[in-house]
């Protein structure tokens, strides 16, 4: 049997690393997340290293930890939290291991060393302003 987050029976959402597949773990991602029937889906937009104001860090560290703290901003704004989310897309500039060593540690600290939901991330060109180097949306769970 793989790595399973809190089975709890009162949660919408089981994320699992089924026997068989690597450990995804260090990579930040689960292999599989479960949603239980007659729960709300969450949307979030794409969420950028924008702060308030929309201003920008030229920095791809801040940028991403900006990114992952406006995800956690949505979530809030819903009543919803990182252990929520079952799924996350990001996309990354001209994207690197380096990068990827960058991305690591920021989603565990946003996700407070918590079992992570699963993700793709995308190497892109550009996105869609000028400067932003990073871009993370989410799918989050609650019970209806």
């Amino acid at each position: 049997m793989g790595q399973t987050a809190d089975p709890s029976k009162t949660s919408p959402l089981v994320l699992t690393n089924p026997k068989g597949l690597f450990d995804p773990a260090p990579y930040g991602f689960s292999h599989v997340a479960q949603v239980a029937p007659g729960t709300r889906l969450i949307y979030l937009a794409g969420q950028g290293g924008e702060n308030e104001t929309g201003a920008l860090q030229p920095d791809f560290r801040l940028q991403v930890r900006q990114a992952f703290q406006n995800i956690r901003t949505a979530l809030e704004s819903v009543g919803a939290g990182v252990g929520d989310v079952a799924k996350l897309t990001m996309l990354v500039v001209d994207h690197t291991e380096e990068k990827l060593r960058i991305i690591g540690p920021e989603l565990d600290a946003a996700w407070n060393g918590g079992m992570k939901p699963t993700c793709t991330l995308i190497p892109v060109p550009r996105l869609a302003l000028d400067g932003m180097l990073f871009e993370v949306e989410a799918v989050a769970v609650l019970r209806a």
